[in-house]
């Protein structure tokens, strides 16, 4: 594992501990009564304090959350034993560690880019499950954090990474986010059966 990096993170995390809330446009997947059930084995990847394996774990998921940050493991943690949910917390260095292939019925990935990941994303979800990943754009720069073009999303390249997925939803552009302005991508897709 990066100590650097999980250093920072936790830093970051005792700083400012993140929203509590999850994800609007998880929830608005979830909740909208347009796609099949969806329900099973989900895998929230770089998780942070866990609000969205919580969200999923109370629709009744059997959640699997990953991150790299002590800190926020242990707070999405106690939020988790607060409401009695069970969920498998596993400090992983995302960079140096893989997922297990074909094991989830939902993948998620929020606020987090490493595109090395995007392969293993798409064979940790089992034919017929799905993906929900949602992050910054390029554009972002022009309003703040991140600035770095390493971990902004090109435009239309959700669109590229899971041409071999089926697209189910996608949005693209300017949009609130927690209150204040943000450019993001977010894709929702289901591996070929």
């Amino acid at each position: 594992m990066s100590t650097n990096d999980r250093i920072r993170w936790d830093r970051q995390y005792i700083n400012s501990p993140g929203a509590e809330q999850p994800s609007a446009f998880l929830r608005e997947i979830v909740e909208c009564d347009a796609w099949q059930d969806l329900s099973g084995k989900a895998l929230d990847v770089a998780c942070g304090n866990g609000r969205n394996a919580i969200y999923l774990a109370q629709c009744g998921f059997a959640v699997t959350a990953l991150d790299i940050s002590q800190v926020a493991l242990a707070e999405g943690r106690r939020r988790a034993q607060q409401q009695d949910l069970q969920i498998d917390w596993q400090q992983r260095d995302l960079e140096a560690s893989e997922l297990d292939s074909g094991d989830f019925d939902l993948v998620i990935n929020f606020n987090y880019l490493q595109r090395s990941l995007f392969r293993p994303i798409q064979q940790a979800v089992k034919r017929g499950g799905h993906v929900i990943f949602e992050t910054y754009l390029i554009d972002q720069a022009e309003f703040g954090q991140p600035k770095n073009p390493d971990y902004l999303l090109q435009h239309n390249e959700l669109l590229d990474l899971f041409r071999a997925f089926r697209v189910l939803s996608y949005h693209e552009g300017r949009c609130e986010d927690g209150g204040a302005p943000a450019f993001r991508a977010g894709i929702f897709a289901q591996r070929a059966k």
